[in-house]
């Protein structure tokens, strides 16, 4: 309440706006009565609550939407929470804008009517049931009006998302789906467009875009030249491989999925549509049927090559996931092989050790570990060379776990029969260590 307050002073104080025209200078006063008790801002969609306070209707509906159970400035409990449109002030305010025009004020727009749960419901029915008689035209024109409203308002996402919207959105993408991808695209498009901010979807609208036909839908468009297209379904394949990994039994059998994904990391300058890529590439070979029927497909597509490269300027999400295919690539003796053979893979792994989450060193300490014991010792001696050595003990007194800490002591054993033959090390600076091996 006292936060309200000061910034109800501070709204007085501030109330003097100047603005520039061309060549003068004026001042121009906002109306107090004008401005919402919560933003300050100038109202776009005044509404009155029980109380008789007129507030900016996002500014009360978040207040709201926080869990507070009282009038902003009066602190009266509130009987109800009806928002109802304060009409005479609103044409207040635009004949302000209009008559302050000359000085740079924008007359503000008539808001339109909020839509309500029925008529999300509505829709909802009547989209159901075109979709059960294969009506592409009719639900494409319910998908765009649905569209449509999302993008007048949050108010109204939140309405379209609150009851039960996805699910239908969802079962209709598979009914369209079963039918022709071809003939219904627009369509399918459309719904996938929508469901990327509809996330998290519930359990009933996964297991309808889990479906063979659903998953292959979206394969078929992470082929496509659409970028946007692209981040939707990644995005959503990768909620539903990371949610229900029973699903990644269905993923594996679709025709052309690990080029699509290989494809999606090739994008430049697109980090979430990469990280996502990873994360179902990651999700997919952490399955023992992923692993045996995908793994060698992914490495014949360059996975190794691809994941160390974007590992040179990767942000924390991405390189845990590139770091997480690495790891599970190198459990193979072919995957190892290529690991091996890159230039960056040892300076890269050491470098990214302590510097990106803790995670990312289990990874990196993982994959060092399997390369030192099933390789030949090149791995080693490089890995010393570029400060593996000083790394490890560092690792040794932080809090990492137990799994990662006996694979670091193993390996400075190892690497213990090979620093004192290079001329690479300054152990000086670590010789009041506690050592833990």
């Amino acid at each position: 309440m006292a936060h309200l307050w000061k910034k109800l002073r501070a709204s007085r104080m501030a109330s003097k706006k100047l603005l520039t025209n061309q060549n003068f200078k004026m001042e121009l006063t906002i109306p107090t009565h004008f401005r919402c008790p919560i933003s300050l801002d100038l109202m776009k969609d005044p509404v009155t609550l029980s109380t008789g306070i007129t507030y900016d209707r996002e500014s009360i509906e978040k207040w709201i939407r926080d869990g507070n159970q009282t009038c902003p400035v009066t602190n009266q409990v509130l009987t109800n929470f009806d928002q109802i449109p304060n009409h005479m002030i609103r044409r207040m305010i635009q004949d302000w804008c209009v008559e302050n025009r000359a000085h740079g004020v924008e007359r503000i727009p008539t808001p339109r009517t909020p839509i309500t749960s029925s008529d999300v419901m509505e829709i909802g029915s009547k989209m159901m049931a075109l979709a059960s008689t294969g009506e592409g035209k009719g639900c494409l024109d319910l998908v765009e009006k649905v569209n449509a409203w999302a993008k007048e308002s949050e108010h109204n996402k939140r309405l379209i998302k609150d009851n039960g919207l996805g699910y239908v959105l969802a079962a209709s993408f598979e009914s369209f789906s079963s039918l022709s991808f071809e003939e219904h695209e627009d369509l399918l498009k459309e719904i996938m467009l929508m469901l990327t901010w509809m996330s998290p979807l519930g359990v009933e609208g996964r297991s309808k875009l889990g479906s063979t036909q659903s998953l292959r839908c979206m394969t078929w468009f992470l082929s496509s030249d659409d970028l946007l297209l692209k981040r939707s379904c990644v995005l959503t394949l990768k909620e539903l491989v990371s949610t229900d990994q029973t699903l990644v039994n269905a993923l594996i059998d679709i025709e052309g999925l690990p080029e699509a994904l290989i494809n999606l990391v090739n994008i430049p300058d697109n980090g979430l549509v990469k990280r996502s890529s990873f994360s179902v590439m990651y999700d997919i070979i952490s399955t023992q049927i992923g692993y045996n029927k995908l793994s060698s497909r992914f490495l014949e597509l360059g996975v190794v090559g691809l994941s160390l490269e974007g590992l040179v300027e990767a942000d924390k999400g991405l390189s845990e996931m590139a770091l997480g295919v690495l790891d599970r690539v190198s459990d193979s003796k072919e995957g190892r092989e290529r690991l091996q053979k890159h230039a960056l893979t040892v300076p890269l792994l050491v470098k990214k050790i302590l510097r990106v989450s803790s995670l990312a060193t289990d990874f990196c300490v993982s994959m060092l570990w399997k390369l030192s014991l099933n390789g030949d010792e090149s791995a080693l001696v490089e890995a010393l060379h570029v400060g593996a050595f000083q790394k490890l003990l560092l690792m040794l007194q932080v809090d990492c776990g137990q799994e990662t800490k006996v694979k670091a002591t193993e390996m400075l054993k190892m690497m213990n029969h090979y620093k004192n033959k290079l001329d690479c090390l300054d152990s000086g600076h670590f010789k009041y260590l506690r050592k833990s091996y």
